[in-house]
């Protein structure tokens, strides 16, 4: 898998959607649990560009970005929480 991000206006396009998203559902976010889940999940994928913690497809930082209740892994490999967007 590459470890090349997607270009910076991809990046831009993709972090606007998601907190647009998150400050409308009124910024809620995962429980500690999930969080740890999520980045366990995280450091197992190949999209991981470890040393900075940023996945190269979406180009979204992870320590953040699995935070958020309403973000999505952009390869699916999340447990859905059940919000909608």
């Amino acid at each position: 898998m590459s470890k090349i991000y997607p270009s910076v206006f991809k990046m831009i396009s993709n972090f606007s959607k998601e907190l647009g998203t998150y400050i409308a559902q009124g910024a809620p976010n995962v429980t500690e649990e999930d969080y740890k889940e999520r980045l366990e999940t995280c450091l197992k994928c190949p999209s991981l560009k470890r040393n900075v913690m940023r996945c190269t497809t979406c180009g979204c930082k992870l320590e953040q970005k699995a935070k958020w209740k309403t973000a999505d892994c952009p390869e699916n490999k999340w447990k859905s929480q059940n919000e909608k967007k």
